[in-house]
């Protein structure tokens, strides 16, 4: 089981040889993918309308002098740690534990709740540590089955996947038998895109930022 999250670009010819069946005639569980996704948007073309309401998540908090993002994937390994983030609006540190300084850099791993425009989240809440909070049980869209594609296929899905969305995508892996790709945030579109360009039940879109009342 291949645990990859690392992308790698695909020769452009390569991804055309491979994009050559219609999402419309795969079966359910099968990796034909598509030059002309069923529903208009290919996968790397994929936008979600914000969400309309309240969102929470869990990440690191990194303010550098006063640019302040929320980490979602993956952090570098530097002192102190550094990320491609998304901006965060109306922070503060007032009464917020569980915070590590260097220099003119103040981060800390927490649950958040606010709203997000597409590009930006807006904190509302107090943010809650890590160590303190507990996480509602995660749901498994898949309901605990097991997908039918090969993992050689997965593979080469896995890696074209990458090479679409590049920083757009969090995290990319291969396990039980889907492509498991992580994103800011889905209200289905990029499922949508996924399920047109590679058949239903392969790549499975999880969004780091959930609705919440």
């Amino acid at each position: 089981m291949s645990t990859s999250q690392h992308r790698y670009l695909l020769a452009a010819a390569s991804v055309v040889a491979l994009l050559v069946l219609s999402a419309c005639a795969a079966a359910p569980g099968s990796a034909a993918p598509t030059n002309s996704p069923a529903s208009g948007q290919s996968l790397e073309d994929a936008r979600p309308a914000p969400p309309p309401g309240p969102v929470s998540g869990t990440g690191t908090v990194i303010d550098a002098g006063g640019d302040v993002q929320l980490c979602l994937g993956a952090i570098m390994e530097s002192y102190p740690p550094q990320c491609l983030g998304i901006p965060i609006d109306d922070w503060s540190w007032d009464g917020v534990e569980g915070r590590e300084t260097s220099g003119d850099v103040t981060w800390g791993a927490y649950a958040i709740r606010g709203t997000y425009d597409g590009k930006r989240f807006t904190n509302t809440d107090p943010p809650i540590p890590l160590a303190l909070f507990d996480p509602p049980a995660a749901e498994d869209p898949t309901d605990g089955r097991d997908g039918s594609t090969d993992e050689a296929e997965l593979t080469r899905i896995q890696d074209e996947v990458a090479a679409a969305l590049g920083p757009d995508a969090l995290s990319v892996w291969t396990e039980r038998g889907y492509v498991w790709l992580g994103v800011v945030w889905d209200d289905g579109t990029i499922q949508d895109a996924a399920d047109a360009e590679y058949g239903e039940g392969v790549v499975i879109v999880t969004p780091a930022l959930r609705t919440t009342e």
